[in-house]
């Protein structure tokens, strides 16, 4: 199974960014998947879940700014980030794993190779 991550970039404060992480393999829909993300010296966060039924979680850091998705016909995730801040500024990692989605890095077996975001301020 590979992950592929896209769509980060520079954007400014107030801004928005639409992640996609497509995925190989013809499993996907029965899986959860999952976005976390990394700032320079930080550890690893979740940023939120989505279930094989489509069930959503989110840190409450991002809540109500972020909408994580999924389109199983196209087997890709996604992630949609409004209103970024700069704090949001990290490397952003999608992940396949536990069918229930969870927080837990633990949770997932496949990782994508990550996608950077940087919002100015």
């Amino acid at each position: 199974v590979q992950l592929q991550a896209c769509g980060g970039g520079l954007v400014q404060a107030g801004g928005s960014l639409r992640l996609s992480c497509a995925a190989s393999g013809r499993t996907f829909s029965v899986y959860g998947m999952g976005w976390f993300r990394q700032a320079p010296g930080k550890e690893r966060e979740f940023v939120a879940a989505i279930s094989w039924l489509g069930s959503t979680y989110y840190a409450d850091s991002v809540k109500g700014r972020f909408t994580i998705a999924r389109d199983n016909a196209k087997n890709t995730a996604y992630l949609q980030m409004n209103s970024l801040r700069p704090e949001d500024t990290a490397v952003y990692y999608c992940a396949r794993g536990d069918s229930r989605g969870s927080r837990w890095s633990e949770d997932y077996d496949y990782w994508g190779q990550g996608t950077h975001v940087t919002v100015s301020s």
